[in-house]
């Protein structure tokens, strides 16, 4: 009996210790917090701005005066005064092609013209004296006027045997050198005025309207991505495009710009007319099927949950994206690590900026 009660109380004895550790692990459990650890994101606070309308458009730069110098006469080039890259100046002369029998035909004619002229005076006298028929004076008078009109065509044959800048502007590569026979049409080099440059322009034609002559075209060039070159609208065309529908515009870009003709370029037509929009960085917008989301950042007691909510997004300008509906100015909004939220979760913001609103 006595034994029966010890085996008793070593019972009681080891289930009252498994008892009490038990007791003390599931307390320690329950004072756990197991709720999902906070995200880190960074955030920025919707801005109320005004914005200007605006069209963005492509074209390629070009010299207002620009061209490819060709000889308009056959032969050998004899001289070339002018290097690639040059400065020239209107009337410059810059190749010289082989004119010797130009120069004999025009010898030739100087003496024609002079015999001519000699018998039309002559004729011319006695014609006054009534001592030669009229035919024959008329018949003088025309061949002073056939060496007159001769010797003039050599002429223009022989300044076609040189080739000069008809403007100023600076030159491109040469493509001849001395030695080179040409044909006419043949390549010589090219000519930009470097000054003054255009860009020609298409915009769809329901916007025409909105189009006045002098509005401002900021135009961006892949060489200078910082930079932005002004440029002001100077032509609009008469007609739309009847396959395309869109309008071909020109603007002209500040003189000087440094710039060079065939340059691509991105251009942005101020329209002139503003509204306040709701903006908040480009990154702050997630795309999915179910819209554009951008993640709100609101205070939940002492925490910061996350909320999703749709958005209508418009126009992007300079990183900045606008918010046309769904969002108020000065709401926080998660602008980057959204991948990692879900709808109430809580955040940590990295950011070292005060916000607004919380």
């Amino acid at each position: 009996m006595r034994a029966y009660l010890m085996v008793i109380l070593l019972l009681l004895v080891i289930f009252g210790g498994i008892g009490g550790y038990l007791f003390r692990q599931f307390s320690a459990l329950s004072s756990m917090d197991f709720s999902a650890p906070a995200v880190t994101v960074s955030a920025a606070t919707a801005q109320l701005q005004e914005w200007h309308s605006e069209l963005a458009a492509i074209g390629t730069l070009r010299a207002v005066r620009g061209v490819e110098l060709s000889s308009e006469s056959s032969g050998a080039v004899i001289a070339v005064d002018v290097a690639s890259g040059d400065r020239v100046q209107r009337g410059d002369l810059l190749v010289t092609l082989n004119d010797s029998v130009e120069q004999a035909s025009r010898e030739n004619q100087q003496a024609a013209l002079e015999l001519a002229r000699l018998l039309f005076d002559r004729d011319q006298q006695l014609i006054k004296q009534k001592s030669i028929p009229q035919s024959q004076y008329d018949r003088s008078r025309a061949d002073l006027d056939s060496a007159i009109a001769q010797l003039a065509e050599t002429e223009a044959l022989l300044d076609n045997k040189r080739i000069r800048a008809p403007f100023a502007g600076t030159i491109g590569i040469v493509h001849v050198r001395v030695g080179s026979y040409l044909q006419p049409g043949d390549p010589v080099t090219a000519l930009q005025d470097l000054s003054a440059l255009e860009i020609d322009f298409t915009v769809p034609a329901r916007h025409y309207p909105l189009l006045r002559l002098g509005q401002s075209v900021a135009v961006r060039v892949d060489a200078l991505p910082k930079r932005v070159f002004a440029a002001t609208l100077q032509a609009i065309d008469s007609r739309a495009d009847a396959d395309t529908r869109n309008l071909l515009l020109r603007a002209t870009l500040e003189p000087d710009s440094g710039l060079l003709p065939g340059m691509f370029a991105q251009l942005t037509l101020d329209l002139g007319d503003s509204r306040s929009l709701v903006t908040v960085p480009e990154t702050a917008v997630t795309y999915s099927l179910q819209g554009n989301i951008i993640w709100v950042l609101e205070r939940s007691g002492d925490a910061i949950v996350a909320t999703p909510r749709v958005v209508t997004t418009g126009a992007v300008r300079d990183g900045h994206i606008a918010i046309l509906n769904g969002l108020e100015a000065g709401a926080v909004v998660a602008s980057s690590g959204q991948n990692k939220l879900s709808r109430g979760t809580h955040v940590i913001i990295d950011d070292s900026v005060e916000l607004e609103g919380l």
